[in-house]
């Protein structure tokens, strides 16, 4: 289960795609990029699920 899930944009004019995000899942910290491709560049690594997650909170916060 994610946790304390944070996003902020990476630059200034906020019409620009791209995010920083940070969040715990299984009690361990995770920070990275969210491309505007979909693409997930995070440390340390996402599983499947977790990725999942991640696009669903996403479309959630951001796209809609």
């Amino acid at each position: 289960m994610i946790q304390h899930f944070q996003y902020r944009s990476m630059y200034e004019n906020k019409e620009l795609p791209g995010w920083y995000i940070s969040f715990f899942y299984g009690g361990v910290k995770h920070e990275g990029i969210y491309h505007k491709d979909g693409r997930i560049d995070c440390k340390p690594a996402l599983d499947e699920k977790c990725a999942k997650q991640i696009h669903d909170l996403m479309l959630f916060h951001v796209y809609e």
